[in-house]
């Protein structure tokens, strides 16, 4: 990876993911470095930099793909948190993961819901009212 894609990609992982990216960073730096390197150089210096979507349209993306997967609530939180970073409101949120229930099922939808929920709460933005 270059230099410049990894500086790129921590530029667009502070502005999309603040705090929370850094974490997961932080959490990699004693277990797996090359593993945090390519989160940044590739998923936030190639991909996430990108110009065909909008950071919120890449949130709904994201959001939409970790409830399909099911089992990936520690990154949702980091996603959900992020959503909320780049401008989506709780509202669109919980309409984005409600929606999910028709493809990918309730327990997966309720799974991810419980995750906003989390976040929400330690962001004071609950009760969540409709948008």
């Amino acid at each position: 990876m270059t230099d410049e894609r990894f500086e790129l990609g921590l530029k667009t992982l502070t502005a999309i993911d603040g705090e929370s990216g850094q974490r997961v960073l932080d959490n990699l730096a004693d277990v797996s470095p090359a593993l945090a390197e390519a989160v940044v150089s590739w998923g936030f210096g190639e991909i996430y930099a990108r110009p065909g979507l909008e950071p919120r349209d890449r949130q709904l993306v994201t959001l939409g793909m970790l409830t399909a997967l099911g089992g990936c609530e520690p990154q949702l939180e980091v996603h959900v948190n992020a959503s909320l970073n780049v401008g989506l409101t709780p509202a669109e949120i919980v309409e984005a993961l409600l929606h999910s229930a028709v493809y990918c099922g309730f327990p997966k939808a309720l799974n991810a819901t419980f995750t906003a929920k989390k976040v929400f709460a330690e962001r004071g933005l609950l009760p969540v009212t409709s948008a």
